[in-house]
């Protein structure tokens, strides 16, 4: 890397490091399939409301299952979201190291003197879980999961990241998120904030570049590298 480098650049106007958990942090579904989760979760939404449970049937995503849970009853949505709290504590204890180059990011940022935060779809007692087990948690000042029961609130909506930056007392356009998926990309410029994408395979870069994140890199390594390199 060069002190030209857009990552360094785009890191050195960063007073808080938002990193997104799924993907950049940890492969959250990797030793419990996430379609596993969602019959799970059918079955206990189809044990109370066989009408919503047929329609859950038709994916296999756990989150659309809460949606549609929600959409059925209030109450009912709680429960499954309950369930699905506890199956992602589940997930993340089974789902092996933190993606490679993450720690070190932590640490890095920490080094430079940047606050960092963890903004999440999932929750944030999975969140926590995970960053506890692998001795992580030292390096993060607050987690934002999923907003229960205001599934509105998640990503693409800025909410998690302006929120997180208001938990930092910042402005979130002095933050950098580092995301995993163009909706990241979309709800950190939407909150005004920069955005590094994470392609962890290779056909993410080009789908990253067309929702114009601002970096795109396929190695967390790379953030840990540009902090040190400032």
């Amino acid at each position: 890397m060069t002190h030209a480098d857009p990552l360094i650049e785009t890191l050195a106007n960063a007073r808080v490091l938002l990193f997104v958990f799924d993907g950049p942090v940890c492969d959250v579904f990797a030793g419990l399939p996430e379609s596993e989760v969602a019959r799970e979760l059918t079955a206990l939404l189809s044990a109370r409301d066989g009408a919503a449970g047929a329609k859950a049937a038709r994916t296999g995503d756990p989150i659309e299952v809460l949606r549609v849970a929600h959409e059925a009853d209030t109450e009912l949505g709680q429960r499954i979201e309950q369930a699905l709290t506890a199956a992602e504590v589940r997930a993340v204890a089974m789902a092996g190291q933190p993606t490679p180059g993450a720690a070190e990011a932590f640490r890095a940022a920490r080094a430079a003197g940047r606050g960092v935060a963890v903004v999440s779809d999932n929750s944030a007692e999975a969140v926590r879980a995970f960053l506890e087990l692998h001795g992580l948690e030292e390096y993060v000042t607050e987690i934002v999961g999923r907003p229960s029961g205001q599934l509105h609130l998640m990503k693409p909506n800025p909410f998690p990241f302006i929120t997180a930056a208001e938990r930092m007392h910042i402005d979130v356009t002095s933050c950098t998120v580092i995301g995993g998926s163009v909706t990241d990309v979309r709800a950190a410029h939407a909150a005004g904030a920069t955005v590094v994408g994470y392609a962890d395979e290779p056909h993410e870069a080009d789908l990253f570049g067309e929702a114009q994140a601002d970096v795109v890199i396929e190695d967390m390594q790379d953030v840990a590298d540009a902090l040190t390199a400032e």
